[in-house]
């Protein structure tokens, strides 16, 4: 009676669950699993894959989307299997705990020689802090889908964010070295009064640091809304950012500037209250003189904060600072990249830097350091 409950069981299992093969009629490699998907909380957890195959020596691994020998993916579960020696085994997959706002998205992949099933794994984003003092607009017709307030923990959460790594004159002749965290007992980046502080500053060294990050670089978004309230820094020198590069890029076969950039806001100290958005593809850029640029004096903007957004669609690329239109640029329909590289995932990236061929195009005031550059939020909405 055992025996004849097991294997009913078992024939449910194989004819209900996902399978790579219908059967294994002569001699067909078959694999089935249950469950067929997985939902994880942003809490994480522990689940267990069943895997039935036509025969032993299946395998499992974990994949995630943009993997490859030049990504950098982040391992955000791990699996493990037992029994796959024989045909029916199990998986392991041990998710962590988010604690990003993003959802993150992978697959368990269970394979026998050249057969292969995915079990698609889903985890749910960490719920975001209310936000204190204020209530955040919603875009007609958009979701919020990542957000950073500022408003938990001294330091950037290394799970959104990346500091880059780099010595002076690594672009545009710029004078600072960004670092990672500290420099000479002082933090490049840190959280304090519900936002974000980007430090300039001279060390002891004679050296000038900064800081320079980004926000999931590897994963990023395509199209949106991607807004951020900035208070920019004041001195002779400064260069302060808020814009965006695409994901994953092979600079050695996709270039700067045919991959695109999209500067959503600049500025320059010597040069202040002067804001402008840019785009630089491989037809349109700074080094031919033929960039799409627009610039306009955002009064106050050294003396308190200013909303600066960007709404990215298949069709066009917009600029606002506080609500009215800056820059706007038409994708002419032509599939050409040379003139629209504007269609996948681009990351955002918020930098101070200190010199260089425009920050430093009339010198730099030294005793105008340190500088801050203050950052209330940033936030990136998608249609729904």
């Amino acid at each position: 009676m055992k025996f004849l409950k097991i294997f009913s069981f078992l024939l449910s299992f194989m004819l209900l669950s996902c399978s790579s093969s219908s059967s294994d009629v002569n001699g067909e490699i078959t694999i089935s699993c249950s469950p067929t998907s997985i939902d994880v909380p942003a809490k994480g957890g522990t689940y267990k894959i069943m895997v039935v195959a036509s025969e032993g020596g299946w395998e499992a691994r974990a994949s995630f989307p943009g993997e490859g020998p030049t990504a950098n993916v982040y391992p955000w579960f791990k699996v493990s299997a037992s029994g796959n020696n024989k045909a029916m085994g199990m998986v392991t997959v041990d998710v962590e705990e988010n604690k990003s706002s993003v959802a993150l998205d992978g697959s368990v992949e269970i394979s026998l020689e050249d057969k292969k099933v995915s079990v698609p794994v889903h985890q749910a984003g960490k719920q975001v802090t209310p936000i204190e003092g204020g209530e955040m607009v919603i875009p007609e017709g958009y979701k919020l889908v990542w957000n950073d307030e500022f408003n938990e923990g001294s330091e950037l959460n290394s799970t959104d964010w990346r500091h880059e790594v780099q010595k002076s004159g690594w672009v545009n002749n710029e004078l600072q070295n960004y670092v990672n965290g500290s420099a000479d007992g002082k933090r490049v980046t840190e959280i304090a009064d519900n936002r974000l502080y980007i430090n300039c500053f001279k060390g002891s060294d004679g050296k000038i640091y900064s800081g320079r990050v980004y926000a999931h670089e590897t994963q990023g978004w395509l199209y949106g809304i991607f807004e951020a309230r900035i208070k920019l820094p004041k001195g002779k020198g400064t260069w302060p950012a808020f814009w965006m590069m695409p994901c994953n890029n092979d600079f050695g076969a996709n270039p700067w500037p045919k991959c695109g950039e999209i500067d959503i806001m600049e500025e320059v100290g010597v040069n202040p209250n002067y804001t402008s958005s840019s785009l630089h593809t491989e037809k349109f850029n700074h080094v031919m003189g033929t960039q799409i640029t627009k610039e306009r004096l955002t009064t106050g903007a050294e003396d308190g904060f200013h909303v600066y957004r960007l709404e990215w669609t298949p069709d066009y690329i917009k600029t606002y600072v506080d609500g009215k239109e800056l820059l706007n640029f038409n994708n002419d329909g032509k599939n050409d990249v040379g003139s629209w590289p504007f269609n996948k995932p681009f990351y955002v990236i918020l930098n101070l830097a200190w010199g260089g061929d425009w920050g430093g195009k009339d010198g730099v005031d030294e005793s105008a350091l340190p500088v801050q550059m203050e950052v209330d939020y940033v936030r990136v909405f998608q249609k729904k």
